[in-house]
């Protein structure tokens, strides 16, 4: 019977792992949020926040791309954002891994949120600039605008012809590539949109998708 109970209080051994495991992962964590206090724009308190939400959905600490889809169409229930999720993943995984990590996650989101017009328009180069090859297509743009429409959803823009997104990349592309070699640069890119209100106002539009 002694027997037993001495049995019954000793934990069993994968929960100490986990325990050991968790507190191994406490004990780095108020340095590494040092770190990102001093690179970001957010607060410690708003970085513990984010921590805890992140670690939530993602016990793993890293996000895939499927994970990182499945999170991102439960904000777009009408439309589908699969595509428009890929590019955005492939956008926050800066090292190209295959994964994005808290750090990829909270650098990204600094600039989103908190940075200024110069690096929000950096990093939306990028984004649009699928294969980071330092120029933009016609095709890569024509590529995003279609993926935001399909992710808006039909209810959101119920009288949308096929066309919309081609019409609107043509007017965007000619007014971007200055020198008309097919190609826009990231100069040509951050100086078109900071000198047209219109444009200004669709890099809004792409700022409240994330």
């Amino acid at each position: 019977m002694e027997s037993v109970s001495g049995r019954g209080e000793s934990p069993p051994p994968s929960d100490s792992v986990e325990d050991e495991l968790e507190l191994s992962a406490v004990r780095h964590r108020p340095e590494g949020l040092e770190q990102l206090e001093a690179q970001t724009r957010f607060s410690r308190k708003e970085l513990q926040i984010l921590y805890r939400g992140f670690k939530n959905e993602c016990p793993s600490g890293v996000v895939n791309e499927d994970t990182f889809k499945d999170i991102y169409s439960q904000f777009f229930p009408q439309g589908d954002a699969s595509t428009y999720a890929h590019f955005l993943f492939n956008a926050f995984d800066t090292d190209h891994n295959g994964s994005v990590s808290f750090e990829d996650f909270v650098m990204g989101l600094s600039i989103l949120l908190r940075g200024s017009v110069q690096e929000k328009l950096n990093w939306a180069f990028n984004l649009y600039d699928i294969n980071k090859d330092g120029y933009i297509t016609k095709e890569e743009m024509l590529d995003i605008m279609k993926a935001i429409y399909d992710m808006m959803g039909k209810c959101t823009y119920p009288i949308l012809k096929e066309e919309t997104p081609r019409q609107h990349v043509e007017i965007f592309f000619q007014k971007m590539d200055k020198n008309k070699d097919g190609v826009v640069t990231i100069d040509e890119f951050i100086d078109c949109c900071q000198n047209d209100e219109n444009i200004m106002r669709s890099m809004q539009l792409f700022e409240n998708v994330i």
